[in-house]
């Protein structure tokens, strides 16, 4: 569980990162998680462009996304989603307090 701080330093390092993941009018598939899961592995950090009006919408898709990917959600501003995982590798060096 990350904490505000840890947060914070995130949504910094992710400020300059572009959408590695678009979903479209077709909603959260198994292809998309499945992309998810790729980027999640390959970057840890990734963005995710949401389309589509409904904001309830895309915040079920977040308890989805995070769910199903074992990920946290970092931000949520309009229609871009930040999640982060832990890769063993662990690519990004975030403070631990």
């Amino acid at each position: 569980m990350l904490n505000v701080k840890q947060k914070q330093y995130l949504k910094g390092v992710a400020h300059d990162l572009e959408p590695v993941v678009r979903i479209g009018d077709k909603g959260l598939t198994l292809s998309v998680i499945k992309e998810i899961e790729v980027n999640l592995t390959a970057h840890e950090l990734i963005k995710i462009k949401v389309f589509g009006d409904e904001r309830d919408a895309r915040i079920s898709m977040i308890d989805e996304i995070c769910q199903k990917t074992s990920s946290e959600l970092v931000q949520h501003i309009g229609k871009l989603l930040v999640i982060y995982r832990q890769s063993e590798q662990k690519k990004i060096s975030i403070p631990n307090k």
